[in-house]
């Protein structure tokens, strides 16, 4: 095993362990929510495909990985290169499109009565469920005619150009146009990264005003983070300054891969360790600016401290008795 597979490995294995625990914790707490007979908040809606997405991201692309990284390569076959692909992809553009619909869903919830996004605040929230569910079809479906595209390296011919990802080999015919095929399907994320840097601009706007407007009834001993209005927006606007930092750096590399004759394994790494990180800071970002979120999270946190103490104390009870007998 190489030195810079290890290092790989152990950054997937790190980054792949913390966003799968603070994915699933969302998760759990959601479904333990509705177990319960409660009903969720529709911004928790939003959380919870949001976490789901992420999850399967941060699977797809960081389990072939570390096995890559235990020096095992092209261990899928045809049809399991294909779901690979297809999974990550397909995660990767739900992910995106999540985020979107949330700073969409902030913005006509922070919007003042006498605005234009007025009229949908009441419709919004019943519109929610069925948005997540449509961009999970749409993305299903639109990255279902990349599988066409892909063949497994052991029917090579004269005629194609492969392309290593380390876990598999993907092949197209010489004749396909990758730069058509790269803007064709980039044009959603291009698209929703769009309205996510405009909405952050007038979340930004509109955390302002409305701060301008309030802040002579808040007290002086608040400080400006303890506003309700700034906690309601500083989640999104981390999140959507989060991944359109990674999302631009991503596809500026992904750009020069198709583009090289012959990628290293390296930037194949690289790539998917970079498309990961999303994935494993947005739960701990919505865990940590969200007051409902966090307020459960404390209490898990508390409670395992507790649990941990009285192990303590009762394992030091025996001991103290037979002191004080003899």
């Amino acid at each position: 095993m190489m030195f810079p597979d290890l290092m790989f490995g152990i950054l997937f294995f790190s980054q792949m362990g913390i966003g799968i625990f603070g994915n699933f914790f969302i998760l759990g707490l959601y479904s333990l929510t509705l177990l319960i007979g409660h009903k969720l908040k529709p911004v928790e809606y939003i959380f919870a495909h949001l976490a789901l997405a992420n999850s399967k991201v941060l699977l797809s692309k960081g389990i072939p990985q570390m096995i890559v990284s235990l020096g095992i390569k092209n261990f899928l076959d045809h049809v399991g290169c294909k779901l690979f692909v297809y999974l990550q992809n397909t995660s990767r553009s739900v992910s995106l499109s999540i985020t979107c619909l949330l700073s969409g869903f902030q913005i006509i919830t922070l919007s003042p009565s006498n605005s234009r996004w007025a009229e949908l605040k009441i419709q919004a929230p019943k519109c929610i469920v069925p948005s997540c569910f449509l961009c999970w079809c749409f993305f299903l479906l639109i990255n279902f005619t990349l599988i066409g595209t892909m063949h497994n390296s052991r029917y090579l011919t004269n005629n194609t150009k492969i392309w290593h990802l380390g876990y598999c080999s993907i092949l197209t015919p010489a004749s396909f146009n990758t730069a058509l095929f790269a803007i064709v399907f980039s044009i959603p994320d291009v698209v929703c990264v769009g309205f996510m840097i405009w909405s952050s601009a007038y979340l930004v706007f509109l955390l302002h005003r409305h701060h301008q407007r309030v802040k002579h009834i808040h007290s002086l001993h608040f400080s400006a983070r303890a506003f309700p209005e700034i906690r309601a927006t500083q989640a999104i606007l981390i999140l959507m300054s989060t991944y359109v930092s990674f999302y631009s750096i991503n596809s500026g590399l992904s750009f020069y891969f198709f583009k090289m004759e012959k990628p290293q394994p390296w930037l194949v790494a690289t790539l998917d360790l970079l498309a990961a990180c999303f994935p494993a800071i947005s739960p701990f970002v919505l865990i940590f600016c969200d007051s409902q979120v966090l307020k459960y999270w404390d209490v898990l946190w508390h409670r395992k401290c507790c649990c941990l103490l009285c192990h303590t104390v009762a394992s030091q009870t025996p001991s103290q008795n037979s002191s004080r007998a003899l």
